[in-house]
Parts: structure tokens; C-alpha cells; sequence
């Protein structure tokens, strides 16, 4: 399959790697021409717009760090609408708020073009491995089009709905799980730790109680305050939060502990920590604590 694919960054690369070795033709487009060359050498082809990378897709995907970044890359000069074809795709993998997505999926209909949000849930060794969650939701012929291209790039496809803003909402719930998980790690931490027991003891007892990749992942990192190079940069987490709690204003639900989350991740930026992984929230709990 002919694709185009914008935003080559951490995640990115994996991705389109994975579609190369799928046997799809790619193109690829960013902004630092030099992350795109990275791929060429796997067989990509560079565009030097994001209507060129459009242009003779069948389905054109995107990676962008925010909803500035995917509106840019979207309606701006030379953008991927205008070169997108009549009845082509465009597949977001981006985490984007769900004001966007509508906004998205409404421009691309009065252009007769597709438009589906499939945000993915791993990190870039993830990406890299075709090992990455991908929670897609649009119309049904439209996900039944793309799924050999995301069986491609994911170890797991999860339809959520009908309307593409429904995958945005469930991905940026999951991101908000998963810092939630984080501040406990870091808060249970911060107590252990004055306690005079070894953090790492804990660690150990609370991975073979969860079970979970996420914990284990995660908690690791916390427990061993490795938090660079950054998977995952803090401010993305924190423009995460901001970004459901958009959404839980418009659906009326209360999220009270993702407020705590926003003011810890402005803690943390206040204090040094914006080139750091998102999993360094958890220093904001050692520092309330006086432990360092």
C-alpha cells in the first residue's frame, strides 16, 4: 500500500519502519528534515511538505507531539489536506485533545476524504518492537480499510467506536492511568524511603503483585531515578493532563486527582525537570518529603 507518514520523531520511526518491513511503499515528511533521512536509509522516500508526503497516498498517517503541531501539519500552508487525495485516509496516531479530532474528521468529510484517530498506548521500544496498543475509532469500512496497515505497527487493535474522538478520549484516559500510577509510585516511595526500608525491596513486592508491564516499566524507572534520555518528555504529560481534563469538562465528569496531577507536572517543570521522562513526577513527592 502507497503510504504517507508525517512526524519521524521517537515514536514515529518505529512505526514506519514496521511498515517498510510490512512491504508498503512509505513516505515520510518532518519538520527536522534530518529525522526523516534517518528512515531513507530503510527504504522511505523524504517529502518536503506534508501535501507532497499526501499526494499519492492511500492512506496518510500522522505523529504529531499536540493539537498545534497536527493543525499545522493539517491545514497549514502546503498541508496534508490539500494534498490528499478524494477518498484517501488520514490515520492520527497523534495524542491530540478530542475538540481536534472532531474538528479533524469534519474537514476531511466536506474534502471527501477519510479520517480516523487511532492514538497508540507504548513507548518508542515499543513502536520499534510492532509491539504498541492501537485504539482506532471512525466509521467501520474505513477501519476494516486501514487494519492490515495497523496490524503492521501493533501487537493488538482495539476498536472504541464509531466517532473518532472516542479513541482520543480513552487514549488520554489511559495517559492520565498511567501518571496516576506514577504519583502513587513516587508518593508510596517518598514514605519507604523515610521508613528506612529499602525502596527497591518494595519495588520488587509491588511488580509481582501487580503483574503489570506499566508497573514494572514504570516503577523500575522510579525506583532507580532513571529518568534520561526521556521517553516520554514531561511536558507531553503534562500537556496530556490539560488535555482530559478538557474532556472531562465537556462530558460534565469530575476528575479532582488529574488537577493534583497538572499542579505536580508544574511542579516539576518549575523546578528543572522539562528535558526529564514523565516518570520524574515522582521527584516532586521526594522533594515535598525533604528528600532532596
Amino acid at each position: 500500500m502507497n503510504i504517507g507518514y508525517i512526524g519521524i520523531g521517537q515514536m514515529g520511526s518505529g512505526i514506519v519502519r514496521n511498515l517498510l518491513r510490512a512491504g508498503n511503499t512509505v513516505v515520510v515528511y518532518n519538520r527536522n528534515r534530518a529525522k526523516a533521512e534517518a528512515v531513507a536509509k530503510d527504504g522511505a522516500r523524504v517529502a518536503n511538505s506534508p501535501a507532497e508526503a499526501a499526494a499519492n497516498a492511500e492512506v496518510v498517517m500522522s505523529m504529531l507531539s499536540d493539537d498545534h503541531a497536527a493543525a499545522q501539519v493539517v491545514f497549514g500552508e502546503k498541508g496534508l489536506i490539500s494534498g490528499l487525495q478524494k477518498n484517501a485516509v488520514h490515520v492520527s496516531n497523534s495524542t491530540i485533545s478530542t475538540a481536534l479530532a472532531k474538528r479533524l474528521a469534519e474537514e476531511h468529510q466536506q474534502h471527501g476524504q477519510g479520517y480516523l484517530s487511532a492514538p497508540v498506548l507504548g513507548r518508542p521500544e515499543a513502536a520499534e518492537a510492532k509491539k504498541l496498543i492501537v485504539a482506532v475509532a471512525g466509521a467501520p469500512s474505513l477501519v476494516e480499510r486501514v487494519r492490515p496497515i495497523l496490524d503492521a505497527i501493533g501487537r493488538k487493535i482495539v476498536v472504541i467506536g464509531a466517532e473518532p474522538w472516542q479513541a482520543n478520549a480513552v487514549k488520554l484516559c489511559g495517559n492520565f492511568m498511567i501518571a496516576s500510577m506514577m504519583e502513587s509510585f513516587g508518593e508510596a516511595f517518598a514514605v519507604i524511603r523515610k521508613s528506612g526500608i529499602d525502596h527497591q525491596l518494595f519495588y520488587d513486592l509491588m511488580k509481582d503483585l501487580f503483574g503489570s508491564p506499566v508497573y514494572e516499566n514504570y516503577g523500575g524507572a522510579i525506583a532507580a531515578e532513571k529518568y534520561a534520555p526521556a521517553g516520554f518528555a514531561l511536558p507531553l504529560g503534562l500537556k496530556d493532563i490539560r488535555l482530559v481534563l478538557q474532556t472531562a469538562d465537556e462530558q460534565a465528569a469530575p476528575m479532582p486527582f488529574a488537577s493534583i496531577l497538572r499542579d505536580h507536572f508544574l511542579s516539576a517543570l518549575a523546578n528543572g525537570q522539562e528535558n526529564l521522562d514523565w516518570s520524574s513526577i515522582a521527584k516532586v513527592s521526594a522533594r515535598n518529603a525533604g528528600l532532596e
